[in-house]
């Protein structure tokens, strides 16, 4: 099997796959070569994964934000190379920047490790394009109802229910002279 790699414009590589037996496949990935050699692709909305040659590594970090779903991502992405034989399962690890984990790719002396790692890579990517969509659509739709919600999600502003002070709050004053931290500033 030949699988061969192309960088054709600066954010997409394509990697080709040949059997004997078999015609010709091309997947496109949106990625980027670092100066060092390595491998960025950005395909996924809630991780960025780096294949690192030299190191034999993949690397994935969060893309924007923190959370629940950065590392569910993760989990699913080094359990879908560990059961395609791409990385070695005993080395799926956190890293030492925040919010990442790596894994070693396994050796072969018969298959080029990296050229297989881009291809389920890829294979997976394409198994996540739905969740990906469905995720992006359903913020949409949410972004939009809070924008404009629908009769009966909201009421309007009444000022005589609403008065200046309420309770103990008394507005503008602040305890235990916070009032005058505001004051010192540093002015160069």
């Amino acid at each position: 099997m030949a699988i061969k790699v192309k960088i054709k414009e600066p954010d997409k590589i394509t990697v080709s796959l040949s059997e004997k037996n078999k015609s010709d496949e091309t997947i496109e990935l949106k990625a980027r070569k670092s100066l060092a050699g390595d491998i960025l692709i950005y395909d996924h909305h809630e991780i960025d994964i780096v294949v690192m040659p030299k190191e034999k590594k993949i690397l994935t970090f969060a893309k924007e934000y923190y959370g629940d779903e950065v590392y569910e991502a993760q989990n699913r992405f080094f359990n879908f190379l560990r059961k395609r034989g791409v990385v070695q399962y005993n080395s799926i690890a956190g890293s030492d920047i925040y919010y990442s984990m790596e894994a070693l790719m396994q050796e072969s002396k018969e298959y080029n490790s990296v050229q297989h790692a881009l291809l389920a890579i890829a294979r997976f990517i394409e198994k996540e394009k739905p969740l990906m969509e469905f995720e992006k659509a359903f913020e949409e739709q949410e972004e939009g109802r809070l924008d404009a919600p629908a009769p009966g999600e909201y009421t309007e502003f009444d000022p005589e229910r609403h008065a200046d002070k309420k309770g103990s709050i008394n507005p503008g004053h602040y305890p235990y002279g916070i009032q005058n931290a505001a004051v010192y500033r540093l002015e160069e």
